[in-house]
């Protein structure tokens, strides 16, 4: 429970930024107004748009603020929080199947450009999987980045876990086609594949996925498929823009947003699912192992607006962390 207090607490912490860009002002409006009328909701309206929650999902969380605020008869804007903060959380909601690549035997596709945390996020969930019992190998696809291979080989070292690949310029597939025989030999739960993201090529990137996903579809056809696309937070609309590209040249399952903690720009978590329909599955707030971590909406929330997350103190948050 200790490490799961502690994230959280690094959440609340590492949303200072996007606190002070949203909440602060927010609750200028609930002290400012008097009654809820057309201006109340505008004003929220433009706070969570400029603090990058994106249109439709602002959109969404005003419309359902509103019936709630019908329903229950509300007069007084300052009663308004708690509702605005479940509409928030029901923007967010993951879903209970998020996770099943860790219950079966799977191939994890991680996807995303260069400096984003990507090779980084591949090592940290590979030393999360092996903590919780689970065989993992790890395929270094990113042949494009010179030193992409090294520090894989670090962290699957850190790990302890077999890593195949990380020659600067070898073919990725036949990088992915040795890591599948491997896994295979060796039995591993989970395959976690780092490959390339060159979105300024997008042809070239096609090209390359493909031919991963041809390999997988024919030599691995018994491991559920995940394809997670790491984006940093830090870039905010810039990352809703790459995870849009990304699911035009792949068939994305999940979101990774790292980097939490050095952007007042947080609010793009709510924004990328609710214009893409693609959940946040992992959120990152610093270096440690520890600090990548199961997307949960009700702790992202509670801790953006500094809420004390009683879930997290009484014990129900005990699938927050990976496995």
């Amino acid at each position: 429970m200790s490490e799961k207090k502690g994230f959280f607490k690094r959440l609340v912490e590492g949303l200072t930024k996007t606190r002070n860009n949203i909440v602060a002002g927010i609750d200028a409006v609930f002290g400012r107004f008097s009654k809820i009328d057309e201006d109340f909701y505008e004003e929220i309206e433009e706070i969570l748009v400029m603090g990058d929650l994106g249109v439709k999902a602002t959109e969404a969380i005003i419309e359902n603020l509103k019936e709630k605020v019908k329903e229950q008869h509300i007069k007084d804007p300052a009663a308004c929080k708690e509702l605005l903060i479940s509409s928030i959380k029901e923007q967010m909601e993951v879903g209970n199947t998020a996770y099943r690549f860790e219950q079966e035997r799977s191939v994890v596709l991680m996807i995303g450009v260069n400096g984003v945390g990507k090779t980084t996020t591949v090592g940290k969930m590979a030393g999360k999987l092996k903590d919780n019992g689970k065989k993992v190998v790890i395929a270094a696809a990113d042949t494009f980045r010179a030193a992409a291979g090294d520090q894989l080989r670090e962290w699957a070292n850190r790990a302890g876990v077999e890593m195949i690949g990380g020659q600067e310029g070898a073919d990725p597939a036949s990088v992915v086609y040795d890591a599948v025989t491997a896994a295979k030999a060796r039995n591993a739960d989970v395959l976690l594949c780092d490959t390339a993201g060159r979105l300024h090529n997008k042809k070239n990137l096609m090209e390359e996925l493909r031919k991963i996903n041809r390999i997988l579809e024919r030599e691995f056809q018994e491991a559920f498929r995940e394809t997670l696309v790491v984006l940093d937070a830090t870039t905010g609309q810039n990352a809703l823009n790459q995870a849009r590209q990304f699911s035009e040249v792949a068939d994305i399952t999940g979101i990774v947003l790292t980097k939490m903690d050095g952007t007042a720009k947080g609010g793009i978590a709510v924004a990328i699912q609710s214009e893409l329909g693609i959940p946040v599955k992992y959120i990152g707030v610093g270096e440690t192992i520890d600090d990548l971590q199961k997307f949960d909406s009700d702790q992202f929330v509670n801790a953006l607006f500094d809420v004390q997350d009683t879930q997290n103190s009484t014990g129900g948050q005990e699938d927050a962390d990976i496995g």
